[in-house]
């Protein structure tokens, strides 16, 4: 029978742990797991040399960052993004393959993954970058009548069907076919990043969608994870602050000051190759798996 631990035990004892793990059973655990790690390849830890990965959104900020970045590091990137002026500079600058892609249609994801599976094999990685930011209150004011104003609802779904729907969309065709892959070292087989927002947690007014839409994204990653776990796929989400994405960069520069003062340190906007680093990171790290983790300098939004 496997060990019982006894609190008491190892608080006065600390250096019984390290002792009588040597003892444990050979039966002990979860059968499932160890039947993974005996069939694994024998590979080390996932390597980002050599593996293939999808970048949606990956035609600038975020997305493009973490596409140069992976493909710095080795990996066969397929960019993935609406835009296809863009998306294919990108694609031909780091040796990727650039897939067209809607993430509201089924039709084209699932052609998107399929061009990328064509192109590099079943991918190990996928990041989630593509959506949309949006802006309205509840309850807004004419300026000149102070008349209210309905909500657009047609912007509330927008957010929830390119940041959430979207999002999971890409999490269900990449992990249908991550399960099928050779497992590496502990079973691992995939990992699949999402990109959340500090709005998930700090919304500020008129964030109504892009907080409920982040959200979803932020509370879907944990029993996506479990979901996954019998299988080796890894999900975790990043919750970025304020960065320097191509819509902030439109900003004039003492908006963007203004922006970056408002962290407590360091006092600038976000670097997106600061996020790719982050993504990389957790590529490479079996064990953060199921974690949230928010990239922001410290920031707490204040309302406005």
């Amino acid at each position: 029978m496997c060990v019982l631990l006894n609190v008491a035990t190892l608080i006065h004892h600390p250096s019984w742990i390290q002792d009588e793990l040597l003892y444990l059973p050979a039966d002990c655990g979860n059968a499932a797991t160890q039947r993974e790690l005996t069939e694994s390849t024998g590979e080390e830890q996932m390597d980002i040399n050599g593996i293939a990965a999808v970048v949606t959104g990956a035609a600038s900020g975020l997305g493009e960052a973490t596409a140069r970045e992976l493909a710095r590091r080795g990996a066969k990137v397929a960019v993935f993004d609406r835009d296809s002026g863009k998306g294919e500079k990108v694609a031909a600058e780091i040796g990727g393959v650039y897939c067209e892609v809607d993430v509201t249609s089924d039709e084209k994801v699932a052609a998107a993954f399929a061009k990328a599976r064509e192109a590099h094999g079943q991918e190990r990685v996928l990041v989630n970058c593509a959506g949309v930011a949006n802006a309205a209150k509840t309850v807004a004011r004419d300026k000149e009548t102070k008349a209210p104003k309905f909500y657009p609802l047609g912007q509330f779904e927008l957010a929830i069907q390119i940041n959430l729907i979207g999002t999971f969309r890409c999490i269900a065709h990449s992990a249908f076919g991550m399960v099928g892959l050779d497992p590496l070292e502990d079973g691992e087989r995939g990992c699949i990043i999402n990109t959340a927002s500090v709005a998930a947690q700090d919304g500020q007014i008129g964030q109504a969608a892009y907080s409920a839409s982040k959200g979803g994204v932020l509370a879907m990653a944990l029993p996506i994870a479990r979901d996954l776990m019998n299988d080796g796929v890894r999900v975790n989400t990043i919750l970025p602050g304020v960065f320097k994405t191509p819509m902030v960069a439109m900003m004039p520069d003492n908006v963007q000051e203004a922006l970056g003062a408002q962290v407590p340190f360091p006092k600038r906007l976000g670097k997106p190759e600061e996020y790719a680093h982050l993504a990389c990171f957790i590529v490479e790290t079996p064990y953060l798996n199921a974690e949230a983790i928010r990239l922001d300098g410290g920031i707490r939004m204040a309302p406005r």
